[in-house]
């Protein structure tokens, strides 16, 4: 692997049903972004997302079965080592996310967030109380009702802003004393089928990756009135096939003069510069994604190198970035069997 230093962990999360190691602890080079495997757990099922404390010592997992739970591990040694029982959330829940004291998780099939309280030490408390989302969508199959599937922080901590598939809708939440309460519901373009979306780092800026079209939605945020305003929608995609190509998770440059979005049908990572406003983003370049299905993106601490988890081939790989056209080269992969999540401490 060279003679870079090993300055951080990654920690990458799998489908145990579907063969993968669980949650996996790496070294990460820091001379070249390489990943060194150095241990796995399988203690809970499906650990399919990740979130680390803000101490960075503690690791919260989903467990994404029909079942749905949230584990929590603490990160001593090579082997992430469960800390206390999972406790139970809505149905395969597949995102998570830490908000005031909380971890939220993102129930896909129950169409629902759930909020788990904290203790002092990092442990799980029994949950809070689980919004339920409500309505469908125009897809005669993925939309028939609500499909909750990302949660996450807005960039001033105000806001906790869930993203719904089967609704076309993303939701401004906050936390209050009996649990989650909806602030506003935001309406995107019918049968877009949003899945994930990111925030500019200004703040001021939002964007929606949409999964039943291979689109991005634009949104203007006010974190003052937690307010989400859709602006525009462009296509991450040259040139788009017939049928569903599943796009899956989008991530913006630390300098917010890129995006990069997966799309999972095609195997293909899209380029996309933002303009200083950061309303206009446009589609330079598409490269392949080093592996199949490529369902999670992350950009490492230093905003150098970009790592796709290619659940299908089975495989991490990383990317050196471009500084000057966002262009991502393949540097090199691990294997890592039906991987679904990078993070990284």
């Amino acid at each position: 692997m060279g003679d870079g230093k090993h300055a951080g962990r990654a920690y990458i999360g799998s489908f145990t049903a579907a063969g993968g190691l669980g949650v996996l602890t790496a070294a990460v080079d820091e001379d070249t972004g390489a990943l060194t495997v150095l241990g796995a757990t399988d203690a809970v099922a499906d650990p399919s997302y990740l979130a680390l404390s803000p101490t960075g010592d503690t690791l919260y997992a989903v467990s994404e079965t029909s079942d749905g739970a949230l584990a929590a591990y603490r990160l001593e040694g090579d082997k992430p080592q469960l800390a206390g029982r999972p406790v139970p959330v809505g149905s395969a829940p597949t995102h998570l996310a830490l908000y005031d004291g909380h971890v939220l998780t993102a129930n896909y099939r129950s169409g629902s967030v759930t909020a788990v309280p904290l203790r002092a030490d990092g442990s799980l408390a029994a949950p809070a109380g689980e919004l339920r989302h409500t309505g469908s969508g125009p897809h005669p199959h993925r939309q028939q009702g609500p499909h909750a599937h990302q949660v996450l922080a807005d960039p001033s901590g105000r806001w906790a802003v869930s993203v719904d598939l089967g609704t076309d809708s993303v939701r401004v939440c906050a936390l209050g004393e009996n649990g989650l309460t909806l602030h506003r519901e935001v309406a995107l373009r019918p049968g877009s089928g949003p899945r994930h979306l990111v925030f500019h780092p200004r703040g001021d800026r939002a964007y929606v990756l949409n999964e039943l079209t291979p689109t991005l939605t634009v949104c203007a945020w006010d974190a003052e009135g937690g307010t989400l305003k859709p602006l525009g929608e462009v296509s991450v995609l040259v040139d788009v096939p017939d049928g569903d190509v599943y796009p899956s998770e989008v991530v913006i440059a630390p300098d917010g003069r890129f995006l990069w979005a997966a799309t999972r049908g095609a195997d293909l990572i899209s380029v996309l510069a933002l303009d200083e406003a950061g309303e206009a983003p446009r589609l330079t370049a598409t490269v392949p994604c080093g592996g199949h299905w490529p369902r999670d993106l992350a950009i490492d601490p230093s905003g150098r190198r970009l790592y796709a988890a290619n659940e299908r081939s089975g495989d991490v790989t990383w990317f050196t970035i471009d500084a000057a056209t966002g262009i991502p080269r393949k540097s090199g992969s691990i294997e890592a069997p039906a991987a679904s999540c990078v993070i990284f401490n």
